[in-house]
């Protein structure tokens, strides 16, 4: 049953004074181009012409959330850009990436006359007595049009959405600019709140990085604790061991954590250890999966358990240590098969630097397990940003909310 004043598209429920039209009935003087097309039979640039400075030469991997990512940009000379008369991309156009996987999309902001888009990106320019562009970068976003491509790309045998095939594609549009400007800057103020997390992550990532390299190589030292720093090796301090479980015992919802090959804890309905652990996996993602608990959990048959410390080491230290250290002697000492894998000895004969007091080893834990806490925490934000900015695009795409 469609409410009244709603009706049935082939963009799902919209209201009455919606439209699905094309893309290319939406923009300047029905400007769609995605691919170069030099002079002389040169339709690309060799890799011996790019410069450190110059035309930006941008690809898909370039777009950014809402806008282009310059840092890593490859670089024309202005005489070898200007040779090129497709591809070339102007301030406030609308950029999608229309090859192997759908999107991403970004706004166009430059202070140059031009940018070069290579062969896997597609500019679109409004009609600005149509469509705004901002509008536009969320539709291309949205549920339908992405289901469109999708469709397309699964026709194709080049993995990609041919220039023809775009200009056929829709999307959903209020009847009036206002409207239009009202969902975009709300989903805009979505889009800022998440980038503003995702930099507040990056730096409180940063910080840790670096408290980690200081704090468990004693360049920076507590100041209530002194005393040389020994070396001994994890084989001397802990139990070391694998599980004795398969993928195929886990159970969803289980009681308790079970510990496989990937860093996802899976769930299990009983448990083998009851303790104080670091669980490493002896295979896949060599050196670079580390899991820290305290209780009852079960282990993988090809999963490490490192549990019975010594009276004098600090389980969680050398948790924090291994992070950090202990990748690189995986990778240097890993058995190389089919799948690189990690043999016991490996573990026994890994090296560690400790304070010599389990209290200064739990004051380094500490200050980094708070870190850890905060980061996780900034995590769950941003998830949870993520997830709303999502039901706020079908919500206000779709016309289910009108802000006009």
């Amino acid at each position: 049953m469609v409410r009244q004043g709603y009706k049935q598209s082939e963009a799902g429920i919209i209201p009455e004074d919606w439209t699905t039209p094309t893309i290319q009935g939406l923009l300047d003087r029905g400007a769609v181009i995605g691919h170069l097309d030099g002079n002389h039979g040169e339709l690309y640039p060799r890799s011996n012409e790019f410069k450190e400075s110059g035309v930006p030469y941008v690809t898909a991997n370039d777009l950014c959330g809402r806008r282009v990512d310059f840092s890593n940009c490859k670089h024309l000379s202005e005489e070898r850009a200007r040779r090129f008369r497709k591809g070339v991309a102007k301030d406030g156009d609308v950029l999608f990436a229309h090859n192997a996987t759908v999107g991403p999309t970004a706004l166009l902001s430059t202070e140059l006359e031009y940018v070069i888009l290579s062969t896997t990106a597609t500019y679109f320019r409004c009609n600005p007595d149509k469509l705004i562009n901002t509008f536009l970068l969320y539709g291309l976003q949205s549920i339908y049009f992405v289901t469109q491509c999708r469709a397309v790309m699964a026709q194709s045998t080049r993995n990609q959405i041919p220039i023809t095939a775009q200009r056929k594609l829709s999307i959903t549009l209020p009847p009036s600019k206002a409207e239009q400007e009202a969902i975009a800057e709300a989903l805009s103020d979505a889009d800022a709140l998440i980038e503003s997390l995702e930099q507040l992550l990056a730096k409180k990532r940063q910080i840790k990085q670096g408290a980690m390299q200081a704090l468990l190589t004693g360049k920076r030292r507590l100041p209530e604790f002194s005393g040389e720093w020994e070396i001994t090796r994890l084989g001397e301090i802990a139990s070391i061991k694998t599980g004795s479980r398969n993928n195929q015992d886990k159970v969803e919802g289980g009681q308790y954590p079970f510990f496989v090959r990937s860093a996802t804890v899976e769930r299990i309905n009983y448990f083998s250890y009851d303790c104080e652990a670091i669980l490493v996996p002896g295979e896949g993602g060599i050196g670079s999966i580390f899991h820290y608990t305290h209780g009852r959990f079960e282990v993988h048959q090809r999963v490490y358990a490192i549990t019975q410390f010594s009276p004098k080491t600090s389980g969680r230290f050398v948790y924090f240590y291994m992070m950090e250290k202990f990748g690189a002697h995986a990778m240097q000492n890993s058995v190389k098969a089919t799948v690189d894998s990690l043999r016991l000895p490996t573990f026994q004969n890994f090296e560690i630097v400790m304070p010599p007091t389990v209290e200064e080893q739990d004051a380094i834990a500490a200050i980094l397990s708070d870190m850890d806490a905060e980061i996780t925490a900034l995590e769950a934000k941003l998830t949870k940003a993520r997830q709303i900015k999502q039901g706020m695009m079908q919500e206000l795409l779709t016309g289910r909310i009108r802000l006009v």
